[in-house]
């Protein structure tokens, strides 16, 4: 029996397959491309589109444990259904699904309801899962050096209720105590969820202090103009994706995403350690930038 990883050559899918296979387990890694793909050692590669019936149905012969992560696409919820359909057809035994905070009250963000519509099938038919819901990557705001450096801008408008932000290691992390946990239990183990946060309620004005204070400069919140942000984000992304995650930004600013005291100290059970800081993240950042 193995374990297949979807969605193995991302930020998080690729940190799984690494650790799995650290860890010694028998896994199979769903790829379009298994000749570009470069995994560890005895990891193997599997040609595979989620939305393809018959190579889903064989890449899930001999599965005892699935990962499945389902990136945002304008069909994410029928290659979500799909395959959640196609792995109790073939009898895996555990689950680690990837969701999304909020995923039941952002109802107006498309790919949360995708996300909160595949957690409803997992509850319905009562599938033997962990499902995990991280909140907004610490990691995507790797990709603003330019603003900061530059401007001294931080420009992603997530407003002044709170966010708190995740580090893609500590669901990749999760994700592996998860599978793990189900792949080398006897029986099919029940469902449960965890909420993925970090410990800080982050906002425009302190995420902008805390790069002023890792870049030794002055960094100013560019405020939370989400006319402008949909369309910075449409230059480098489809016209749906970038009202997506528009919607997303405004319900940050409107309502928040603050983790509970309980949430933390679950994720902290966890992982056995207290979740990373979004400070550690950007003093990391910057020297990465820096080198």
């Amino acid at each position: 029996m193995s374990i297949l990883v979807t969605g193995s050559t991302g930020r998080i899918g690729s940190q799984v397959v690494q650790q799995l296979a650290a860890n010694g387990s028998t896994v199979r890694a769903l790829t379009r491309a298994p000749e570009k793909a470069n995994f560890p050692a005895g990891v193997t590669a599997v040609r595979g589109d989620l939305l393809d019936a018959d190579a889903m149905r064989q890449a899930m012969a001999g599965v005892k444990t699935l990962f499945l992560l389902v990136s945002n696409a304008p069909d994410e919820l029928t290659q979500a259904i799909n395959t959640l359909g196609f792995a109790q057809q073939a009898g895996v035994r555990g689950i680690v699904y990837l969701s999304v905070t909020r995923s039941a009250e952002f109802s107006d963000v498309s790919h949360f309801t995708a996300k909160h519509a595949a957690e409803r099938m997992i509850e319905q038919l009562d599938l033997p899962a962990t499902v995990l819901r991280p909140s907004y990557f610490f990691q995507n705001d790797a990709t603003l050096k330019e603003p900061l450096t530059q401007a001294g801008l931080y420009v992603s408008p997530v407003g002044s209720k709170g966010v708190s932000m995740v580090d893609v290691r500590d669901i990749a992390d999760a994700a592996v105590i998860e599978m793990l946990r189900r792949d080398r239990a006897s029986v099919a183990l029940p469902r449960v969820s965890y909420e993925l946060s970090g410990p800080d309620a982050l906002t425009g004005m302190s995420l902008a202090s805390i790069w002023a204070r890792v870049l030794g400069r002055e960094v100013r919140y560019a405020g939370g103009d989400l006319a402008a942000f949909e369309k910075a984000v449409g230059t480098r992304a489809p016209a749906w994706l970038a009202y997506d995650l528009r919607a997303m930004m405004h319900r940050y600013q409107t309502d928040g995403a603050v983790a509970t005291p309980a949430d933390i100290d679950r994720l902290t059970a966890l992982l056995g350690r207290a979740p990373r800081t979004y400070l550690d993240f950007a003093q990391e950042t910057a020297a990465a930038w820096n080198a």
